[in-house]
């Protein structure tokens, strides 16, 4: 008989489990971790079609489990997979492959056996990254994950933000490109999270002055990262020095006014309407280092991102494990350590129970409420009367 168990739907699972499913929580675990198996064996097949099939098979268990204990001994195994489909993968299986590598680090946590895979990787996702000629997608998918682990993938001083700038302001960049060039700003910004205080300083010498020049740019995405990453440093550099001064301050606040404001008829609408909400509070932060502040709820916890530094952490958690954030906030030991969350809440099977059936049934009432409406409102259609007749 085959199994109920769907990876891309576990939640679903669980939810019949505990309304009396037939298969035991025991059972549900061993046929679980034997269609892991299954991908991780399959990561080595012949077909591209079936290797890329496989991780994203991997991804989607570990953005909405963990899975400490079954990966630990699997490590070598699964980084064997993910570096053989980086060397020999095209486009896709690379982007998997290298989005695979994060999820890794994630479950894993931040010792020693991460490091070992970083340092396995590092050489891999380096060569790709600087590959001019290497597919476009699997350069974006490493642009955008280099430097997950330590910080020292490309260091702070060797982000080439002057030929970044060039390629941007001389009009050539292509949609593909461009995406590359976002994903690398923003994993830039991402490093300068954790760099020390004496690195900053560097930093707003040399890179801040320049980074004005991407607001410029004609992709929107690209204009977002630059104002974001601006409001980012300027952050960092009121906590160091609450002093802080900008040569350039009214000139950066005019092109930030401007686009929080933009009327460009040549811009798409909806590319306006992101940009004038996201550059208000970029705005707000240049000229009175205020942040809008934002809760997220999780289980029966809530988390405030409270800071520009908070939200480039959390989007880039966010990204990596998707629709699995709010779980890995509430189980992932790693995760709820950066956030200062303290040690997972541990909840009893019996609330956790009556949560999922709470839920379910939610579910089940809402959906029987819409389709009463719907009736309903068919009904009353059938029976218009013309306005025209009176």
């Amino acid at each position: 008989m085959e199994s109920a168990v769907h990876i891309g739907e576990m939640p679903i699972y669980d939810i019949l489990l505990f309304l009396g499913g037939e298969a035991s929580e025991d059972t549900a675990q061993e046929d679980f971790q034997y269609k892991l198996k299954g991908f991780i064996d399959s990561t080595v097949d012949k077909s591209a079609k079936t290797r890329q099939g496989a991780l994203d098979g991997l991804k989607t268990a570990m953005a909405t489990r963990i899975l400490y204990e079954f990966i630990s001994e699997r490590r070598m195994t699964i980084t064997d997979s993910i570096e053989r489909c980086l060397k020999k993968g095209k486009g896709e299986e690379q982007r998997a492959a290298a989005s695979l590598a994060c999820l890794l680090c994630i479950q894993l946590g931040s010792g020693i056996e991460s490091e070992e895979v970083f340092k396995t990787l590092k050489p891999i996702f380096k060569n790709i990254l600087a590959d001019g000629s290497a597919n476009i997608q699997a350069r974006q998918a490493v642009s955008n994950r280099h430097c997950w682990w330590q910080g020292n993938f490309i260091s702070l001083e060797e982000w080439p933000v002057n030929k970044l700038c060039e390629q941007q302001s001389s009009g050539k960049s292509t949609e593909e490109t461009s995406q590359l060039h976002t994903n690398s700003l923003l994993s830039w910004a991402l490093l300068l999270t954790i760099c020390t205080p004496n690195q900053l300083k560097d930093i707003l010498c040399k890179h801040l002055p320049k980074l004005p020049r991407l607001l410029e740019s004609e992709d929107v995405n690209m204009r977002i990262a630059a104002g974001e990453t601006i409001a980012l440093l300027f952050e960092l550099a009121r906590d160091v020095d609450s002093d802080f001064e900008f040569d350039d301050w009214d000139a950066l606040c005019d092109k930030l006014n401007a686009l929080a404001t933009d009327c460009n008829k040549h811009r798409a609408k909806t590319d306006k309407r992101k940009q004038r909400s996201v550059f208000r509070d970029i705005l707000k932060a240049v000229e009175e280092g205020d942040f809008q502040s934002e809760a997220i709820r999780f289980g029966t916890e809530r988390m405030t991102i409270d800071s520009w530094v908070r939200k480039r952490t959390y989007d880039a958690f966010r990204e990596f494990v998707g629709s699995g954030m709010n779980y890995h906030l509430q189980a992932n030991e790693f995760i709820r350590d950066v956030f200062e969350l303290g040690p997972p809440m541990l909840v009893d099977s019996a609330t956790m129970k009556a949560m999922k059936i709470s839920r379910f049934e939610r579910h089940l009432h809402n959906s029987a409420a819409f389709k009463a409406r719907t009736k309903a409102r068919s009904k009353f259609r059938d029976k218009r009367v013309d306005v025209g007749e009176f």
